[in-house]
């Protein structure tokens, strides 16, 4: 329960995001500098690789399916989140004053977009469970339709939740001014502006954070663990090492996801430094979307292949469905 009192509860038409607006102004420059190209980087880098999938006949393949799908919810994510943060090292120090509906729209398409990452990971992961465990069946297992299926799913299931928690949040009461000391308007600190009794809301973000973090990781644990079980015990040496690089870069992304989204939700609100939480918001709406093409696109042949191809302007070769990457 929230020490002020009823009589100062209220629903404030608009929120102020802080941002960095406290820090130097020579420090924000710098950062502003600094980041910048970083997401134009991240933007082209998920843009190419989006574009190579839906263009190149050779990557037409649920692996790549699946991979333009993530690399388009990168996109969307990039921009939801990236030019309100970089906004944030040019603001004056009063912040930058956003609509309660702007807010929330904000908050539920982060939302929506981090949880239908999530369960990509989690879908990408079965297929290639599929495709390196069940190659015989795998052509009939990984139709079209499923993998147009799971993409429907995976957005559909991000959604509803974003729908369920922002509500959720946005119908509590606030006591605290809609100062928003992030730098967008992030679900751990808006839900601590709120006032009166808001541990359903805690439980739900905390249970939140069990299906979509938990859960899939769980998931794509076991099933990367079957995989390498079985790429040690079969086929020769060059389809090891292909299969292994596969492997390995989506393990990468995953722990890469999945850590930064479980140190920063995964934790309850009487725990939580919201400056320490504003710096490791550097991390994942920066870094981490940058490292995804780089991943897939230094480690993968295939991708590195299409490309050049493009480049070049020559017919593109066919791949192996179930060899992976």
């Amino acid at each position: 329960m929230s020490s002020w009192p009823a009589s100062n509860w209220t629903a404030p038409a608009e929120f102020v995001i802080l941002g960095f607006s406290g820090w130097p102004q020579g420090l924000r420059l710098l950062l502003f500098a600094f980041l910048l190209p970083l997401y134009l980087a991240t933007l082209a880098g998920n843009l190419l690789i989006l574009g190579l999938a839906v263009a190149e006949p050779a990557l037409h393949t649920p692996m790549y399916f699946f991979l333009g799908a993530l690399s388009a919810v990168e996109v969307a994510y990039t921009l939801v989140l990236t030019p309100r943060m970089l906004a944030g090292f040019l603001l004056p120090p009063a912040g930058l004053a956003v609509a309660r509906a702007t807010c929330a729209a904000q908050m539920g398409l982060f939302v929506a977009l981090g949880g239908a990452e999530c369960l990509l990971l989690a879908a990408m992961a079965l297929d290639r469970y599929l495709a390196i465990c069940r190659p015989l069946y795998y052509p009939q297992l990984m139709s079209t339709g499923l993998c147009w299926g799971l993409l429907a799913s995976c957005c559909a299931g991000g959604s509803l939740l974003a729908l369920g928690l922002t509500t959720a949040i946005f119908q509590l009461p606030f006591c605290q001014g809609g100062l928003v000391n992030h730098v967008f308007c992030d679900l751990p600190a808006v839900l601590l502006l709120a006032c009166g009794d808001r541990q359903l809301q805690e439980r739900v973000l905390l249970a939140a954070c069990l299906l979509l973090l938990v859960l899939p990781l769980a998931l794509i644990l076991l099933s990367y663990t079957r995989v390498l079980v079985v790429i040690l015990g079969v086929g020769g040496s060059a389809g090891r090492r292909k299969a292994f690089n596969t492997v390995a870069s989506h393990l990468t992304v995953a722990v890469l996801h999945y850590g930064c989204a479980t140190a920063m939700y995964a934790r309850p609100l009487s725990s939580r430094s919201l400056e320490e939480d504003k710096l490791v918001s550097l991390i994942y709406i920066n870094l981490t979307p940058l490292l995804y093409p780089a991943i897939y696109t230094l480690r993968n042949r295939d991708v590195q292949g299409a490309l050049q191809r493009v480049l070049s302007g020559r017919t593109p070769g066919t791949i192996h469905q179930a060899d992976g990457n």
